[in-house]
């Protein structure tokens, strides 16, 4: 199983400045200059720790011609909370209903797929209702191979195997966490990080 996205988040929390810096971005959207002046450090050491902290998908940038604005990204910040969590508590098969649960998670699965794939296997449309989209988000993903990284334009071609707007689908596939992207090369996460249905 690859754990590198867990193991990223908690590498960028594990250091003091970028913690200090989430803190203050708790309280809203600060400057580059802004956050260097609380925290007594150089605009380059700013820098530095807010890169650890986009690679990591933690916090959000936006660029006002020469300023660049962070915020936190609280949707990656709290999934990858609760993926660590569900990583190192999963429960086992069969305990409390869990066997029960699969049963109505899988029936839900099955008529989702029903509904928005075509009997050719092309995706009719994404689902506008969240639950229903990340069901057809897995079932598309589960058909990639784990640990396998792929070039943009072979996910490109992946998707417009099943429907012509690769580019939306591909933008979900992140968004929703169930693949990551570093240097325009694409790779799956460990199922614990995907979006809950």
């Amino acid at each position: 199983m690859q754990l590198d996205k867990v193991v990223a988040y908690h590498k960028a929390l594990a250091d003091p400045t970028r913690l200090r810096m989430l803190i203050l971005l708790a309280g809203g959207e600060l400057n580059g200059q802004v956050l260097a002046e609380r925290l007594h450090l150089t605009p380059a050491t700013i820098t530095h720790h807010a890169a650890k902290l986009r690679e990591a998908s933690l916090i959000h940038e936006r660029r006002e011609k020469n300023t660049i604005f962070f915020s936190l990204n609280d949707y990656f910040i709290k999934n990858n909370a609760e993926a660590a969590i569900a990583l190192i508590y999963r429960s086992k098969e069969g305990e409390d209903g869990e066997v029960e649960h699969q049963a109505e998670k899988r029936q839900l699965q099955d008529t989702v797929v029903k509904n928005f794939f075509a009997a050719d296997g092309r995706l009719k449309s994404l689902p506008a209702q969240l639950k229903k989209k990340l069901i057809v988000l897995e079932h598309l993903v589960s058909k990639l191979e784990a640990g396998r990284k792929y070039e943009e334009k072979e996910i490109n071609a992946f998707i417009q195997g099943y429907h012509e707007d690769y580019a939306t689908i591909r933008r979900e596939f992140i968004m929703h966490q169930f693949m990551f992207r570093e240097n325009e090369v694409y790779e799956l996460n460990p199922r614990e990080l995907w979006t809950k249905v």
